[in-house]
């Protein structure tokens, strides 16, 4: 892929889970295509060297691990079925994600994380989606990341370090993660640049705080509402999403949990030069994970963060500068993450990676010092 208008089939794949539907994966092997029926495969294939230097309070805290693991994204393969129906269009997808990082005590076990596996009707009305696919609040700002495919933040205090899982990329520094969950949505048609899905999910059981059960009387909703133009070369991507859930108890002494978020961004492109930002802030919603709530003890805690960043490609290369933030109660932390990376595209298929990331994590409460890590990493990704 040598030139400003080629993308790789991982990044094609992220820009259309972030605008909706299974017809727009874009996968690069078609294993069947005739009597209106297609079925195609992609794949998603990366490791790194990685070097972490790690500062920490305390005596002895301080080291430099060394390690060969995966990225920001798993390892994945994925399935992609279409078929034409006269005035509908029916079409699955399912896609399966592995680390390639054992445990040290646990021998191979690395696992098959089913991310996806839904159906979708589609036809001139717009499309509904059913089955189990990525959330819609914070969907647009990870999947719109410009480090998407490198490294980003391995934060020692959250275990990355040493994990046997993938990095972090900007998670937790930037946007939470929109966790996969079984659910119903409707996508419209485009409409003068605007789309807007509307998704009814399977509400996330809030964690019981030992005097009662934790319970949900209606599913959690979430919607994602975004905008493209591309005018004489400037192309705009804006968006925003959000989500809403309520959850009670069975214990009267304990006060319902009420969890909002509302996230956002925009993403200009002019030539070679692309410059976005996005953000979030949300109530009663983990800082990681979209889908891990807080308890009812815990209650409506705050958490908000941002995201801005600059690319510019010539050539083959692309070079991002990167800095995201996350503030939040529930950890009782303030974490910042400064990335640097270089991109190199082989060819369509291979992209080589260098990056240097920058963390820092501070106390909320005191401003205390509770984490300073630098990582390297260099490794190699592979799409078909």
């Amino acid at each position: 892929m040598n030139n400003n208008n080629a993308k790789p089939a991982a990044l094609a794949l992220a820009v259309a889970l972030a605008a909706g539907t299974a017809s727009q994966a874009q996968a690069a092997i078609d294993l069947y295509d005739a009597d209106g029926t297609r079925f195609s495969t992609d794949g998603y294939i990366n490791t790194f060297y990685v070097n972490t230097d790690v500062d920490q309070p305390g005596e002895g805290a301080d080291r430099r691990q060394s390690r060969v693991k995966m990225g920001f994204l798993p390892n994945y393969l994925g399935f992609n079925v279409h078929r034409d129906m006269g005035d509908l269009t029916l079409g699955a997808r399912s896609s399966f994600w592995v680390t390639i990082n054992d445990g040290e005590t646990g021998g191979t076990s690395t696992g098959i994380d089913v991310r996806q596996f839904y159906g979708t009707v589609a036809s001139d009305w717009g499309e509904v989606l059913i089955g189990k696919d990525f959330g819609l609040f914070a969907r647009s700002n990870i999947f719109l990341d410009e480090i998407l495919m490198g490294y980003g933040q391995t934060s020692d205090t959250l275990g990355l370090v040493n994990g046997q899982g993938v990095s972090f990329g900007n998670i937790a520094t930037g946007y939470p993660y929109p966790f996969p969950t079984a659910q119903i949505t409707y996508r419209t048609p485009e409409l003068a640049g605007f789309k807007l899905a509307v998704g009814v999910m399977d509400p996330n059981g809030t964690a019981e705080d030992g005097s009662g059960v934790a319970y949900e009387e209606a599913p959690r909703f979430e919607s994602e509402l975004t905008y493209a133009l591309d005018l004489d070369g400037i192309n705009l991507t804006a968006w925003v999403n959000g989500q809403y859930q309520n959850s009670e108890s069975t214990d009267d002494a304990v006060e319902d949990v009420t969890s909002t978020g509302v996230g956002y961004g925009a993403k200009v492109s002019v030539a070679g030069l692309s410059l976005s930002a996005s953000g979030f802030t949300a109530e009663g919603v983990n800082p990681l994970f979209t889908n891990n709530f807080l308890d009812l003890v815990a209650g409506e805690q705050d958490t908000e963060g941002y995201l801005v960043q600059g690319a510019y490609r010539f050539g083959a290369n692309r070079v991002v500068l990167s800095y995201g933030e996350n503030e939040d109660d529930v950890l009782d932390q303030e974490r910042d993450n400064t990335t640097v990376a270089l991109f190199h595209d082989v060819n369509s298929n291979l992209k080589l990676v260098a990056e240097y990331s920058m963390l820092n994590v501070d106390s909320q409460s005191t401003g205390a010092m509770v984490e300073e890590t630098d990582t390297i990493a260099v490794g190699a990704v592979l799409t078909w």
